[in-house]
């Protein structure tokens, strides 16, 4: 599935299919005869974006940059894969995740840690290096010409200290990868769209995303292009519903960290699931509940994983 959301922006929406359909997205970015790619979802992803590209009268060979908004897999699982398939193409990635794409071993084992192995195979099959020679790593607040068509990248750290959003001010657009939450389509109503912050492992700093959350408002955009899932018009209400979920979140850590440690992240993971499925129904009272829950469970359970580890690793430094 390919669409534009925004009629004349040349920025183009493929499902990855990652895990289930739309769940995760990619962006095509058009400027004159080239194309850019903004996130690339796993190596399962690729035939969904060769076939986007023929779409769109494009072949992989029209392929200038593929930009990761950060190395987590379900972003950039695939880059390497695509990488090979558009032999021209530089790698645009994070100063502090670039040498996780040229040997992903930290990668591998991590996800396998939070997956294990058999689930791992299967949402991401193989992660391929990607040779350090095509790889670009854009500085804060760095324009990179794209075609004719600028692109700031700014650094935005809280879900992960590799993060950066991408600011595509022909379009006042940005491309928010995780830093805006997820927003998935089945959660949204023609008034209102239910976004949920992501604290995700392992780097969640609530201090650090408030202010990428921020700063990337500050930019005025009218369109969010978010990974989970696609173009989203941002409100005041959705804005200050996901600084009130960080503080909220951060509440319900020290909460559940009351109980017996190894009681401790699954009251998270039930306290999480609980908040959210609540607070999506409370802003969308329409919302049938069954859907809701369905679509966050999964985000419920890494939000837990996350701020368990944030929690911990906090009070191991305060030692």
């Amino acid at each position: 599935m390919m669409q534009e959301f925004v009629p004349g922006s040349d920025i183009y929406t493929v499902d990855s299919l990652y895990s289930q359909p739309g769940l995760a997205s990619i962006h095509i970015i058009q400027s004159r005869d080239r194309v850019a790619l903004v996130d690339t979802g796993t190596q399962f992803s690729a035939p969904q974006v060769i076939d986007a590209l023929a779409r769109l009268g494009r072949s992989p060979r029209d392929v200038e940059l593929i930009i990761l908004t950060h190395i987590h897999l379900d972003h950039a699982g695939g880059a390497g894969t695509l990488m090979q398939l558009c032999a021209t193409a530089k790698l645009l990635v994070h100063k502090k995740g670039a040498r996780h794409m040229v040997n992903p071993d930290k990668l591998i084992a991590g996800a396998t840690a939070v997956y294990g192995e058999r689930q791992f195979k299967q949402l991401y099959g193989e992660i391929t290096p990607v040779d350090a020679q095509r790889i670009m790593q854009p500085e804060d607040n760095e324009t990179v010409d794209f075609a004719g068509r600028p692109l700031l990248f700014i650094d935005t750290p809280g879900h992960a200290d590799h993060h950066h959003c991408i600011v595509d001010q022909k379009t006042s657009s940005v491309f928010t990868g995780d830093t805006l939450g997820v927003g998935y389509r089945a959660l949204r109503s023609e008034q209102h769209a239910f976004v949920a912050t992501t604290t995700t492992p392992v780097q969640f700093n609530p201090r650090a995303l408030h202010q990428s959350i921020d700063r990337v408002m500050s930019f005025d955009p009218q369109h969010l292009y978010l990974t989970h899932y696609s173009e989203l018009r941002p409100s005041g209400r959705i804005i200050a519903g996901l600084h009130e979920q960080i503080d909220d979140f951060v509440a319900l850590t020290e909460q559940a960290a009351e109980a017996p440690a190894e009681a401790f992240e699954q009251q998270l993971s039930a306290s999480m699931f609980e908040y959210l499925v609540r607070r999506c129904l409370n802003e969308l009272p329409q919302l049938d509940e069954q859907l809701a829950r369905q679509w966050l469970t999964l985000d419920a359970e890494l939000n837990a994983q996350g701020l368990a580890f944030w929690w911990q690793h906090r009070r191991e430094t305060q030692l």
